[in-house]
Order: C-alpha cells, then sequence, then structure tokens
C-alpha cells in the first residue's frame, strides 16, 4: 500500500479577534474553502480532513471535499496548542489511513496559500532528508532589540557603522504562517511540529496572516486586485431555485440623476435585461427584486423585465422570509445579490450570495461569489450566464 501523506486543518468556532473567522471570506471563499481547496490543488497530498467543533465550519469543508473530525471541547479552546488539535486528529485519522507517512498542517489564517507552496515544502523536507519543513517569506527588515542600558541596538545590523543597504543585509526568513510539513512518526514521537531537522521552503505570499478585521479587509482587497472572485461551484448552481436582488447598486451603478422637481432617473444596462428575460424564459428560477426605497423607476424597471418586486422594506430579512413561505420555498435555495450594509442579514442568511465588484468593502468577506462586473454594468448578466451555464451543461 503507498504511503499517505494527509493535510489536517484546525478550524475552531470560536474567535475573540474576528467573530466566526474561519468562515469569513476573502475573495468570495471563506477560510476554510481557500484552506481546502489549496490543499486538494497539492499534487502530494492524499486527503484533507479539518478538525472542527463548529456544525457549519463542518459542513463547509465537506462542502469543498474534506472530511470531518469532530474536536471535542477540551481541545477547542483559544488556549489550546495547535499540537494537541494535530495529535488528536492523527489518532482519528490513522483508524483509517494506518500508513500515514507525511502531515501537512494548514492555517486557515493564511489565505494565499496553494497547492505549489504545499507540493514545494513537501518536497523540501525530501530533498534535505529533514523530519519536518515549514514556509518562510524572506525578510530584509532591520532589526532592532535593546542593550542591557535599554538602549537601541543592532540585531543583524551594525547601527555603529556605515549604514547598509536592506539587500545586503544577511539573509533572514520568518515564518509565513502557511504551511508546516512533519514525518507523521516523528512528529507522534515528540508532540510537536519541529520535531527534527527543519528544512524550509521560502513562498512568494502576500507576508499577511489574519487576526484582526483589518487583516481581513486588506487580504480582500488583495484578492480583488489579483481577479480572486470565488464563485458558484456546479452543485451550489444545482440547489438554487430562487435569485432575489436589490435594485439600487445591482441593477443600477448606484448613481441617480435627480431635476429641479426631485424627480429621479437611473441608468441600467441592456445586457441585465436580456438575462432576466432569459432566466424567465428557462422558468427554472423565481426572480424578485427586494428594495429599501420606494420608487416608481424600481416599479416601471420591474413590470419591463417581468419581475415581482417588494419596495419600501427597511428589514430585508422579514419581507423576503414572508414572501419565500407565501410562494412555498425556503432560504437554503435562495442566491441573495445585494451590495451594501442593509443587505447583509440577507446575505448571511440566504442558502448563496454574490455581490457586484463595486459593492462596499463590508460585504466582500460575506458573500460566495464578488462577481466581476460593477453594478448596472452587467452584473445581474453574468449571474444569468451563470445560471444559465449550468443548465446547458446538464443539457
Amino acid at each position: 500500500m503507498t504511503e499517505a501523506t494527509v493535510a489536517i486543518l484546525l478550524a475552531r468556532g470560536g474567535s475573540k479577534g474576528v467573530p466566526g473567522k474561519n468562515l469569513r471570506k476573502i475573495g468570495g471563499r471563506s477560510l476554510v474553502a481557500r484552506s481546502v481547496l489549496a490543499a486538494r490543488a497539492a499534487t502530494s497530498v492524499s486527503v484533507v480532513y479539518v478538525s472542527t467543533d463548529d456544525v457549519a465550519i463542518a459542513c463547509e469543508a465537506e462542502r469543498f471535499g474534506a472530511r470531518v473530525i469532530n474536536r471535542p471541547a477540551e481541545l477547542s479552546g483559544d488556549t489550546v496548542s495547535s499540537e494537541s488539535g494535530w495529535l488528536h486528529a492523527l489518532d482519528v485519522i490513522k483508524g483509517e489511513f494506518p500508513d500515514i507517512a507525511r502531515l501537512v498542517f494548514l492555517q486557515c489564517t493564511s489565505p494565499f496559500t496553494t497547492g505549489a507552496d504545499i507540493d514545494g515544502c513537501l518536497a523540501s523536507m525530501e530533498e534535505k532528508g529533514a523530519a519536518c519543513a515549514l514556509s518562510v517569506i524572506k525578510d530584509h527588515s532591520f532589526l532592532w532589540g535593546f542593550s542591557s542600558e535599554g538602549l537601541g541596538i543592532g540585531i543583524n545590523h551594525d547601527e555603529t557603522r556605515q549604514r547598509k543597504r536592506r539587500q545586503d543585509l544577511p539573509p533572514a526568513f520568518k515564518e509565513s504562517g502557511a504551511v508546516y510539513c512533519v514525518r507523521a512518526a516523528d512528529f507522534e514521537r515528540l508532540g510537536q511540529r519541529f520535531c527534527g531537522p527543519v528544512a524550509l521552503y521560502n513562498v512568494d505570499h502576500p507576508p499577511v496572516e489574519i487576526d484582526s478585521l483589518a487583516d481581513l479587509a486588506l487580504c480582500n482587497a488583495i484578492a480583488t486586485e489579483r481577479g480572486e472572485t470565488g464563485g458558484l461551484t456546479e452543485d451550489d448552481i444545482g440547489k438554487i431555485r430562487t435569485v432575489v436582488m436589490d435594485f439600487d447598486g445591482v441593477h443600477t451603478d448606484d448613481m441617480a440623476i435627480v431635476d429641479q422637481n426631485g424627480i429621479e432617473s437611473v441608468r441600467v444596462s441592456r445586457r441585465d435585461g436580456l438575462g432576466i428575460e432569459l432566466l424567465r424564459k428557462l422558468g427554472r428560477f423565481k426572480l424578485l427584486i427586494l428594495s429599501k426605497e420606494k420608487n416608481p423607476v424600481v416599479t416601471r424597471r420591474s413590470e419591463k423585465l417581468g419581475v415581482e418586486c417588494l419596495q419600501a422594506r427597511d428589514d430585508k430579512v422579514a419581507a423576503l422570509g414572508e414572501w419565500l413561505e407565501a410562494q412555498g420555498l425556503d432560504w437554503e435555495t435562495v442566491l441573495f445579490i445585494g451590495n451594501d450594509r442593509n443587505d447583509l442579514a440577507a446575505i448571511q442568511k440566504a442558502g448563496f450570495s454574490a455581490c457586484p465588484l463595486d459593492a462596499h468593502a463590508c460585504v466582500f468577506d460575506q458573500v460566495d461569489w464578488i462577481i466581476p462586473y460593477g453594478g448596472g454594468q452587467g452584473a445581474v448578466r453574468a449571474v444569468a450566464d451563470r445560471l444559465l451555464g449550468h443548465d446547458a451543461n446538464r443539457s
């Protein structure tokens, strides 16, 4: 039997710095999903496990192809070491994979890990004949400490001499926090990640680990700049029966022209209109426009599109809940498309969610898909094409 390489992610439900952190989204994918997908993309990894105490995290892990280990409460507190969680997971996994040779420990808080990074770290461990390996980032910083008198003193440079160029400093590396690899037997014997000679693998990541909401926002900005927008899987789309859309900022660019009489006009996309028409003709989806404002322009546009509309609803969750019940539908089959803070509650409750590329930043870490088009600039058409493409693929 071939020796197995198993990836383990620890993802508990509690987090003080960022509530619900492991289910927060970067580029339209939860931190758990991003790590699971990275592990599955690694050619050296046989199987991926997520150890968690949280039902929602377990569902998310399984959704993206990981196996789940139920992590006991006594190993889920914020003072418990990662090693204790990994050792517990190893005991469980050995029941299914008694031939485990290597373990890969991934941190969900490092959202830019790739399968190639994992493969590279494992290869470095093998090439160096090491017992363990970790991902590192080259660091060109000038490091300082305190002298016995409490004054600043250079650690990797001599401050009493002519200042060196940064690139001329002795090479140094800091842990990226993303990937740790171990030989299973050595790790089990010593119970710590550095269980023998250590190999280093240099990665080219944005050097950010998510410990705060500011880190989350920064990583979302990086992901968006890199064109990472997440998306809906084929299985996801197969479950969607209802598409609910905000109007301002989704069907429009969130701008309005107001004349001297206070009459508003907005700009919409003909492409979006055709997308809605194609969805209506398909007949598989119930469509609804749900707007906080009551405005005749919303009414006229809804009538032209042939889509039911609910307006002047401050509490979108309550309004949509009543509408779904009347239609015999449920939240789990809803794709909700919103763009701002007043949409967050509905986004969080819906089974699936999306936002335009120019949505408010507060929405980015909540949705499954950041649509690569702005509101009123083809965002709705992109959704229609994705849903229609699924049906075309099935036929």
